[in-house]
C-alpha cells in the first residue's frame, strides 16, 4: 500500500514536472512574441508583405488589432503562469506540507523570471523582426482560439472604464505623422542610424508642410535687379555680371518690376539683332513676372513649379510689395542642401575663423546657417541671423555688443545705419549651439 503511494507521488511528480515545463515554455513563448511585435519595424513588414512574405502579412494583420493581440497575449500568460505555479504547489504541498506553498513560490519565481520573461524578452528584442516572422502563424492560431474570451474582456473592461469617466474613443494622438517622422530621424540620428546630411534631407522634406516661401526666398536686399532704361551696353554688361540666368528688370524704381529676362533671351535678342546690341529692345525680351504671396506653403510653391514649368517667382506681401523672389532651387535646397555651380561661392556670407568663432553677415538666413553649420539655431522668430539678434536683445544693438543666448555669443561686429551688417558667433564651451 505504502509502496503503491510512493509510485503515485512520483508518477504525479513527473507529470506535473512535465507539464509545468510546457508552460514555461508557452508563457516563454507568449512574452517574447509580444515583445518581438511590439518592437518589430512596421515599415520592414509592410516592404515584406508587398513582396510576397506571408508571414509578414500575418504580422501586419495581428499588429491592426493590437487590442486583441494584447489580449490574447496576457490571456496566455495568465493561464499558462497560473495553471504552473498551481500544478506544482499542489504537487509540492503533497510531499512535504504546507511548506510546499512557499518552496513552488520561490522555485516558479526563479524559472518563470528567467526562462518565461528575461530570456525570451531578451531574444526578442534584439532580433524583433526575425522572432516575429517566426511566431506570426502560432500566435495567430492563438488569437482565433481566445478570440471570443477576449472580446468579452474587452467588453467588459470598456464599460467599466466608461463607469469611471474614461473615454477611450476620445484619445488622440499625440503626435501627428510629420512629428513622429521627426522624432524617428532625429532618434535615429543619435543613434548613428542616419548620417547627419541624410537627417538633413529627410527633415528637409518633412518640414516643406512648415515653411512658407517667406523662409525660402531671396530677400530684395539681395535680390539682383537690372533698371530697364539703362543704355544697351551697360544692360548687357550689367546682366553678365550677374551670376544669375532670370533677373528681374525694372523702371523707375526698383518696386516697378516690368518682367523678368531669361539669359536664354537676352542671347536670343542679341542674334536676332545682328549682334548690334544698341538695337536691343528690353521690354520686348522680358516675360511677365510671376507674383506669390509670401504665405504660400513651400510645398505648394514645389508643386507650382513643377506644374506651371517656371522656376522663378516674386514674392509679395498682403500690400502687393516685393519682398524678394524665390526659386525652384531655394526650394530644392531645403532638402538637398546648398546646390553649388561654378558661379556661386562655396558659402556666401560665412566665414569660419581659426580660432573656431564664424564671422557673419548678418543677412545670411538662420537655416543656411544651421544647414552649414550644423548648428540647431531657432528661426521660427525671425529669418535672418540679424533678426535673431534684434528679437533676443529687443533692441537694435550698436557696434561692440555683445550677446550670450542659445549657446552661441553674438557680438555685433559692423552696423550700418539701423543694419546689422555682421556678427561674429562663438559657440559657448565649444557645444554645438541649441
Amino acid at each position: 500500500m505504502h509502496g503503491g503511494h510512493a509510485e503515485h507521488l512520483t508518477v504525479n511528480l513527473w507529470v506535473a514536472g512535465a507539464i509545468v515545463i510546457f508552460c514555461i515554455i508557452l508563457s516563454a513563448f507568449f512574452s517574447g512574441s509580444e515583445t518581438a511585435l511590439t518592437a518589430a519595424s512596421r515599415a520592414r513588414m509592410h516592404g515584406l508583405a508587398k513582396n510576397g512574405d506571408r508571414r509578414a502579412t500575418v504580422v501586419n494583420r495581428l499588429l491592426s488589432r493590437r487590442d486583441r493581440l494584447i489580449g490574447t497575449v496576457l490571456l496566455g500568460n495568465t493561464l499558462a503562469n497560473i495553471g504552473s505555479s498551481a500544478l506544482l504547489t499542489s504537487v509540492l504541498e503533497e510531499l512535504v506540507g504546507y511548506k510546499g506553498v512557499i518552496y513552488a513560490t520561490g522555485l516558479m519565481t526563479v524559472l518563470l523570471l528567467v526562462f518565461a520573461e528575461v530570456m525570451p524578452k531578451t531574444l526578442a528584442i534584439n532580433f524583433p523582426d526575425r522572432v516575429a516572422l517566426s511566431v506570426a502563424r502560432t500566435l495567430s492560431f492563438f488569437v482565433a482560439i481566445f478570440g471570443p474570451v477576449v472580446a468579452g474582456v474587452e467588453v467588459f473592461v470598456h464599460f467599466f472604464l466608461r463607469l469611471v469617466g474614461v473615454n477611450l474613443r476620445a484619445n488622440r494622438r499625440l503626435l501627428s505623422g510629420h512629428d513622429e517622422l521627426k522624432s524617428t530621424l532625429h532618434l535615429l540620428l543619435q543613434e548613428g542610424g542616419v548620417q547627419r546630411v541624410e537627417h538633413q534631407m529627410f527633415g528637409g522634406i518633412i518640414e516643406l508642410h512648415e515653411l512658407v516661401v517667406e523662409d525660402v526666398m531671396v530677400h530684395r536686399t539681395n535680390m539682383g535687379m537690372i533698371d530697364a532704361d539703362l543704355p544697351s551696353r551697360e544692360f548687357v554688361r550689367q546682366m553678365v555680371a550677374l551670376p544669375y540666368t532670370r533677373v528681374p528688370v525694372w523702371r523707375g524704381e526698383p518696386d516697378n518690376i516690368i518682367g523678368v529676362l531669361h539669359a536664354s533671351d537676352l542671347l536670343r535678342g542679341i542674334e536676332e539683332s545682328g549682334g548690334v546690341v544698341a538695337d536691343l529692345k528690353i521690354d520686348d525680351l522680358v516675360f511677365e513676372p510671376w507674383y506669390v504671396p509670401n504665405t504660400t506653403d513651400v510645398h505648394d510653391q514645389l508643386q507650382a513649379f513643377l506644374k506651371r514649368k517656371i522656376h522663378f517667382a516674386l514674392v509679395v506681401d498682403e500690400y502687393g510689395v516685393v519682398m524678394g523672389l524665390v526659386t525652384l532651387e531655394d526650394i530644392l535646397e531645403e532638402i538637398v542642401g546648398d546646390i553649388i555651380d561654378e558661379h556661386d561661392l562655396a558659402v556666401q556670407g560665412v566665414r569660419p575663423n581659426p580660432d573656431g568663432s564664424v564671422t557673419v553677415d548678418g543677412s545670411i538666413p538662420i537655416r543656411d546657417l544651421n544647414r552649414v553649420m550644423g548648428w540647431s539655431l531657432p528661426d521660427e522668430d525671425a529669418t535672418t541671423i540679424a533678426g535673431l539678434v534684434i528679437h533676443e536683445a529687443r533692441a537694435i544693438p550698436e557696434t561692440g555688443q555683445i550677446f550670450t543666448f542659445y549657446g552661441v555669443r553674438f557680438e555685433v561686429l559692423r552696423k550700418t545705419r539701423n543694419r546689422i551688417a555682421s556678427i561674429r558667433l562663438v559657440p559657448e564651451n565649444g557645444q554645438e549651439p541649441q
